[in-house]
């Protein structure tokens, strides 16, 4: 079904919008890939903070211009499905890397973080990134470890100094 020229300027400023505020884009091929598989990953993506859209490359270029991703609007081409992580930067990354492991037809094409291009297979970077959750555990571990390792040399020190004590007292 064609679009009309205010429906194009909705889906342009919708994606613009969207690509304003992303931490990444994948674009990747989707070409044989069933409804049902389709169907799946949307709702994934609904679920990880993804926002995935199929549209016309000469939509998403233009929404892409005045963005961190314009560096992609001359590597789009064919037919592409777009997804842009809103909530963390490899949640995008996440969710290709899964769907393209039961369907061969799905493969990263482009993927960009801020306005750095990258080839098709810093998919597996980009999905390796550890969740916000993750990154913030991994932050607490690291902030409190010093006094962690503060307390465990104060209680060497007590134990060494209550063994002379007794070995004395003995």
């Amino acid at each position: 079904m064609a679009l009309n020229l205010s429906q194009k300027q909705e889906v342009v400023a919708e994606l613009a919008g969207v690509a304003a505020k992303a931490h990444s884009l994948i674009a990747a091929e989707y070409a044989g890939v069933n409804v049902s598989s389709m169907t799946a990953m949307r709702k994934k993506a609904r679920e990880s903070g993804v926002f995935l859209k199929v549209v016309k490359n000469t939509l998403a270029s233009r929404a892409v211009i005045g963005t961190d991703y314009e560096v992609v609007k001359d590597a789009l081409t064919g037919p592409l499905l777009y997804a842009f992580s809103m909530e963390e930067p490899g949640a995008a990354g996440r969710l290709i890397k899964e769907f393209s492991k039961g369907n061969d037809k799905l493969k990263a094409k482009v993927v960009a973080v801020g306005d750095k291009l990258y080839p098709a297979s810093h998919v597996e970077v980009l999905a390796a990134l550890p969740t916000r959750d993750q990154a913030l555990a991994m932050l607490a571990r690291v902030l409190s470890e010093p006094a962690a390792m503060f307390a465990r040399a104060v209680k060497a020190v007590a134990d060494k100094q209550d063994g002379g004590a007794e070995a004395a007292a003995a």
